[in-house]
């Protein structure tokens, strides 16, 4: 499925490419150029392991 950033962000062009450039840089989505365009989608995989990372257990205590 293709989504235009542009249009489900109130952001510029400009400013969505700048931060997907650092996503790719960040090694969480990858980019394919085709012409004058970019196509970027997420590695799952690595998503996944952020978000393993990312992830808080409850402690015994927090859960009283």
């Amino acid at each position: 499925m293709r989504v235009r950033p542009d249009a489900a962000f109130d952001l510029t062009g400009p400013t969505i490419s700048h931060h997907l450039k650092t996503l790719r840089e960040a090694g969480l989505v990858d980019a394919e150029r085709r012409g004058t365009w970019v196509y970027y989608r997420a590695r799952p995989g690595i998503l996944r392991q952020l978000a393993a990372l990312l992830s808080v257990e409850p402690t015994p205590s927090s859960l009283a």
